[in-house]
């Protein structure tokens, strides 16, 4: 999940970069959803493991 964010990320800088204020947009969105389910499920496993 952590890779998909990143990857994301990266399309939108490179696509705000190029003038694609959409696409841009749409991915920093998309970056931040893999980012934020991450780390729930990163939060997740640890405080299972730890039980």
């Amino acid at each position: 999940m952590f890779r998909w964010a990143i990857i994301f990320a990266v399309i939108a800088l490179i696509a705000s970069l190029l003038g694609f204020g959409g696409v841009a947009g749409l991915s920093a969105n998309l970056a931040y959803i893999f980012l934020a389910v991450a780390v729930i499920l990163f939060i997740v496993a640890f405080v299972s493991r730890k039980m």
